[in-house]
């Protein structure tokens, strides 16, 4: 069915409903009795290794299932509402998905210009983009592609490892025993690896490491939020990276949306029961890549010499070339 979260929402002091996200949108599911959700909450608390007993302060756990021999690792958030009464989301992370063999994508030709960013022997790659756009696994799959071109040590850094790989020396933030995003990359770069991979550039410190990792001949690729590819420049500034900085290390920027792409047999989106097209078909990347000499613009402030396809340009020729619809046009273009 392709569902990526579920929510246990309290309606009322006697109901919850059950929503499930699929391919990005909410749907409501059932609604149950208040009883039946406390329970099924408790539960799930229980499942995750949280303190069952405690409903007034937010909660996060985890928990590994094996469904039909494919493993699926659940994150669990709770939070309580005005009413006293709990609400629960799940994360649905299958890690079957890192099995796909290629990235999809609207426009394949971005795919080269990615692959030959990866191979670059040192530099620091930033990808942008909403929470659920594909970043991640973007990135796992072009590591796993340099991997099967030569043997390197890649080292990644997340909260929470999303997608294991046993190839990769994967490390996880945990900043209740004080192991944060700056302590992981400084004992990592004492690691000697080829390849570092950061979850997200959070904070001033994090992002001084990474400048210093590619300084020192490393291969940086990290996450971090801003609207597209020229705010992630914006958000580097804030975080007090100079722009001589960027200029010595920065070799790429990637901003990605996962858009629904148009069915022929549903007159708009794939729907989640519709066969027309496989599930991992019904949405592709699009991806809006600043490198190269319109990097080195938009580093030096030359704006009117960009050429690159902003996002919203290659939103409009994906409508343009019947892969998407107008309303996915419209929902996913920056303003």
């Amino acid at each position: 069915m392709g569902v990526s979260d579920i929510h246990l929402l309290p309606l009322n002091a006697e109901s919850y409903c059950i929503y499930f996200r699929v391919n990005g949108k909410l749907t409501q599911f059932e609604i149950k009795k208040i009883e039946w959700g406390k329970r099924l909450i408790s539960y799930f608390k229980f499942l995750a290794n949280m303190d069952v007993g405690e409903k007034r302060k937010p909660q996060s756990g985890a928990a590994h299932l094996m469904v039909d021999d494919h493993a699926i690792e659940l994150r669990f958030s709770t939070i309580t509402n005005v009413l006293l009464l709990e609400s629960l989301v799940i994360r649905v992370i299958r890690q079957q998905a890192k099995n796909q063999p290629t990235i999809r994508t609207y426009f394949p030709e971005d795919i080269l210009l990615l692959t030959s960013l990866i191979r670059r022997k040192s530099g620091l790659i930033l990808f942008s983009g909403p929470v659920g756009s594909g970043k991640t696994t973007t990135i796992y799959q072009l590591l796993r592609a340099r991997m099967a071109e030569e043997t390197l040590q890649i080292i990644t850094m997340e909260d929470p490892v999303e997608i294991y790989e046993e190839k990769f020396l994967q490390t996880e933030v945990n900043e209740m025993a004080g192991i944060s995003y700056d302590v992981l990359i400084k004992s990592s770069l004492r690691h000697h690896p080829d390849v570092l991979m950061i979850g997200e550039i959070r904070d001033e410190e994090t992002a001084r490491m990474s400048i210093r990792g590619a300084l020192t001949g490393h291969l940086m690729i990290a996450t971090i939020h801003a609207k597209d590819a020229l705010g992630v420049i914006a958000r580097l500034q804030e975080l007090k990276v100079t722009n001589e900085q960027l200029k010595q290390t920065l070799i790429g920027v990637v901003s990605q949306r996962l858009v629904p792409r148009y069915c022929y047999k549903c007159k708009g989106d794939c729907l989640p029961d519709c066969d027309w097209l496989p599930l991992e078909n019904k949405r592709s990347a699009i991806l809006e890549i600043l490198a190269g000499t319109d990097l080195k613009s938009a580093l030096t402030a030359q704006e009117q010499d960009l050429n690159f396809l902003t996002l919203n340009q290659k939103l409009r020729k994906a409508w343009a070339c019947g892969y998407i619809d107008k309303n996915s046009l419209t929902q996913f273009e920056i303003l």
